[in-house]
C-alpha cells in the first residue's frame, strides 16, 4: 500500500511516498481503507517539521473511509461500516489528561496518509448520514473543534450571538453548527470577496480586520454589547480583540495561534469586570465527535470544501492551505 512518510528535517519537499506491507488487524483492532483526509494547520506545522515527530512519520489527523477487516473480539463494528479517525485515538470519554491525550494522530502516533491502517476499534467513530467520505473527513479536528467550543464548553443556546474569526476550515464549521442551532453569527475577514460570500450564508455583519485593526470593539458595538461567544483562533495576534468583542459573562475558547501568535497582551482587568470565561481547548474526545454526529444527522448540516486534491498532490494542497486563498476545507481524497 501507498504511504506518505515526513522525512528529516521536515518541509514540503520532504513529503515521500513510500510503499509499506498491508497490516493486519489484531485483537480488538480494525483494518480501515482510508479514502480522504482533510488539511488542518496542526498537520501543516508537522509536515514543515516546526512540529518534530520521529522519522517516517505518516501525517494527517483527520481521515474517512470504510472497515474492511475486523481483529478478534471487535463486537461494535462490521465489515463495510464507514468510519472517521479521533484526533486523539485514546481520548474516549471524560476530561481530558495527559494519559488520554499523548497519543496524537499525525504527531505522536501515525496519521491518516495511507491507503489502509490499523487502529483500535475504540479509535474512530461513524461518520454522519449521507456523507461523502471527503465531507466527513472535514470533521475530526477541526468540526470537533468548533464542536466542542460552542456547545460542550460554551453551553450555546438557540439566540446566542457567536463570532468566527476568518474563513479556515474551523471557523466556517462553526459558523455552520451555530446557524444550524439557532445562533446568530458575526465574522472578520480580509477579504471583501470573502466578505460578501459570508454575508450570502447568513452571517450578521462582517468586519474587515485589516482596514479596522480594532474590529474588537466594532464587533462589541454592531451586537449592542458584545457577543456570546468567540471561537478565537489566533491566540496572541487576537485575543486582545477577541476580549473587546465577548459580552459580559461571555465565553471565549482558545482554539489556535494562526498568524504566529504564540505570545500576546491581554489586558487583565478586561477579564475581571467583564467575568469572561476563558476555555484552552484542543479539539475533544470520541463521546464528544459521537454527539457531534447525531447533531448532523438531525439538522443535515454540510461542510464547505474549497479544493480538493490527489493523494499524491499533498504538497501542493499545503501550498495551497498556506496561501490563504480558502473558504472551508481543504481536502485531499485517496
Amino acid at each position: 500500500m501507498k504511504v506518505i512518510e515526513v522525512q528529516s528535517p521536515g518541509g514540503l519537499d520532504k513529503l515521500a511516498v513510500v510503499e509499506r506491507p498491508t497490516p493486519s488487524p489484531g485483537a480488538g483492532e480494525i483494518l480501515v481503507q482510508w479514502h480522504a483526509t482533510s488539511l488542518n494547520y496542526h498537520d501543516y506545522l508537522v509536515a514543515i517539521g516546526a512540529i518534530p515527530v520521529p522519522e517516517a512519520r505518516l501525517p494527517m489527523s483527520d481521515g474517512a473511509g470504510e472497515i474492511i477487516a475486523l481483529g478478534e473480539g471487535v463486537t461494535d463494528w462490521q465489515v463495510g461500516d464507514k468510519v472517521m479517525s479521533m484526533f486523539f485515538p485514546n481520548w474516549i470519554d471524560g476530561k481530558p489528561s495527559f494519559k488520554k491525550t499523548r497519543a496524537i494522530s499525525g504527531e505522536s502516533v501515525d496519521g491518516c496518509m495511507a491507503e489502509q491502517a490499523v487502529l483500535p476499534a475504540t479509535a474512530v467513530t461513524a461518520i454522519p448520514a449521507g456523507y461523502s467520505y471527503a465531507e466527513a473527513a472535514t470533521l475530526p479536528c477541526a468540526g470537533l473543534t468548533a464542536w466542542r467550543g460552542l456547545m460542550v464548553e460554551g453551553g450555546m443556546q438557540a439566540g446566542d450571538t457567536v463570532l468566527v474569526e476568518g474563513t479556515g476550515g474551523m471557523s466556517v464549521l462553526a459558523l455552520q453548527l451555530a446557524q444550524a442551532a439557532g445562533a446568530q453569527v458575526f465574522a472578520t475577514t480580509s477579504s471583501p470577496a470573502k466578505a460578501e460570500r459570508l454575508k450570502s450564508m447568513g452571517v450578521v455583519a462582517v468586519v474587515n480586520y485589516k482596514e479596522d485593526p480594532k474590529w474588537g470593539k466594532t464587533i462589541n458595538k454592531l451586537t449592542g454589547g458584545g457577543v456570546d461567544h468567540v471561537l478565537d483562533v489566533g491566540g496572541g495576534s487576537t485575543m486582545k480583540q477577541s476580549i473587546e468583542a465577548v459580552a459580559v459573562g461571555g465565553h471565549i475558547a482558545s482554539i489556535g495561534i494562526l498568524g504566529g501568535g504564540r505570545a500576546g497582551e491581554i489586558v487583565f482587568p478586561k477579564l475581571f469586570f467583564k467575568h469572561i470565561r476563558m476555555t484552552g481547548l484542543a479539539v475533544g474526545s470520541n463521546v464528544m465527535q459521537q454527539k457531534m454526529v447525531k447533531a448532523i444527522n438531525v439538522n443535515g448540516m454540510k461542510p464547505i470544501i474549497d479544493k480538493s486534491f490527489a493523494f499524491d498532490q499533498l504538497a501542493e494542497a499545503f501550498k495551497y492551505q498556506n496561501s490563504g486563498a480558502q473558504f472551508g476545507k481543504i481536502v485531499v481524497e485517496f
